[in-house]
């Protein structure tokens, strides 16, 4: 009989952290290899978007795509978008962390700083009186990706980055969260540089990560970028592959699970990954002994629900006005997973126009999204339940 030791819990419900077993995405792991590989060998490819809900992996999978390049010996460069900084700013931080890392261990000293000089004028442009800058040792190539447009500068960028790993091998690997959060006009550019990229089969590879109307927000901005990337959902887990994310770590400490167990956590979790590890991590510290029943499970329960509602739900409701919390409410009390805004106006007894700013105003701070005019949905799975749940 194994005693549990909460010290050896192998669980990791954390935003954006690696879970023990990353569980049901051996095809998504494969494809980017594949990827890699012909991008490596200036074979025709295009960029990734990884799309879903909050909770379901999106930033781990992105991450481990990271490690897939960086294991084939690519230079990465890697960022989280956010909507009060310039795009360009945000890519040359990120550029430059990447390439100091790569002049430490690369021989071609002039070429990369060849390339640092054309960042540095990249950069100038993102602050023109100075207040910001990068701290990069080397003059800026004037004249070159520093005209003040983002599509034509990015895109001499992206051409000197391919330059230099043409010499001394591999390629560049630009991994973004939250692409979504990026201006139209940012994503525009960002679509024109990588059109560019795949024109001249550079080794530039963007490789993007955002919630469901990620595809919609890119086609907004150019028309052709539903042939430019490649879109991958990433949704919940099948039974097979929750039963793997739990037992597996669990057996490599010695731990098994009853059948009524695993039973239980996968009708309380619903394959969504992110549940999986907190409602497992539960009931690994509320289980005496191995195995784990389901009675540890239903004890576990509240503990994992009341870790959900205070962070993961809690924190989002929490962020929202008392105008829009009616507005989510609304959407929740209609028990479909995609509501009409009409609908959400006449529970309400307003007028759809009336509504429209705070409409857009979840939107903005990603609660809910709009994959189809005049449609409203959840970005985070189980919403509508912990809302429901609340007093009105």
């Amino acid at each position: 009989m194994l005693y549990m030791n909460p010290v050896t819990n192998p669980y990791a419900p954390g935003a954006g952290q690696q879970p023990p077993e990353l569980a049901g995405r051996d095809r998504e792991i494969r494809m980017f290899e594949q990827v890699v590989a012909r991008a490596a060998q200036d074979r025709p490819v295009r960029g990734v978007m990884l799309v879903g809900l909050r909770g379901v992996g999106k930033t781990v999978l992105l991450n481990r795509f990271r490690t897939v390049a960086l294991e084939q010996g690519w230079t990465t460069a890697k960022l989280e978008v956010r909507s009060d900084v310039s795009l360009r700013q945000q890519i040359a931080e990120s550029m430059h962390v990447a390439m100091r890392r790569f002049a430490a261990e690369s021989r071609a000293k002039g070429a990369v700083r060849q390339f640092l000089a054309v960042l540095k004028a990249f950069s100038l442009k993102v602050s023109p009186d100075g207040t910001w800058q990068l701290a990069i040792d080397v003059d800026a190539a004037r004249g070159s990706a520093d005209s003040g447009d983002l599509a034509a500068d990015l895109t001499l960028l992206f051409a000197e980055a391919d330059a230099l790993v043409r010499r001394v091998g591999g390629g560049v690997g630009l991994f973004m969260d939250e692409l979504q959060d990026a201006s139209q006009q940012d994503l525009t550019s960002l679509a024109v540089a990588c059109h560019e990229m795949s024109q001249t089969r550079g080794r530039i590879l963007v490789v993007g990560a955002g919630l469901p109307h990620l595809p919609a927000v890119l086609s907004d901005a150019k028309s052709y970028t539903e042939r430019l990337f490649e879109y991958v959902p990433v949704d919940r887990l099948s039974r097979s592959n929750t039963d793997r994310a739990v037992t597996a770590p669990a057996a490599r400490e010695g731990v098994a699970y009853t059948g009524g167990a695993l039973d239980l956590l996968a009708a309380l979790t619903d394959g969504y990954p992110f549940f999986i590890q907190m409602f497992a991590k539960e009931a690994w510290d509320v289980a005496p002994k191995s195995p784990i029943t389901e009675d540890d499970v239903r004890t576990s329960e509240g503990l994992a629900r009341q870790e959900l509602a205070s962070g993961f739900f809690g924190s989002r409701y929490e962020r929202a006005t008392q105008a829009e919390r009616s507005y989510l409410k609304a959407v929740a009390a209609l028990g479909a997973d995609r509501v009409s805004t009409a609908e959400v106006a006449g529970h309400l007894k307003k007028r759809p126009s009336s509504l429209s700013p705070v409409r857009d105003s979840l939107l903005r701070k990603g609660l809910i999204y709009s994959v189809e005019r005049g449609t409203v949905a959840f970005t985070v799975p189980h919403f509508a339940e912990f809302l429901n749940s609340q007093q009105p």
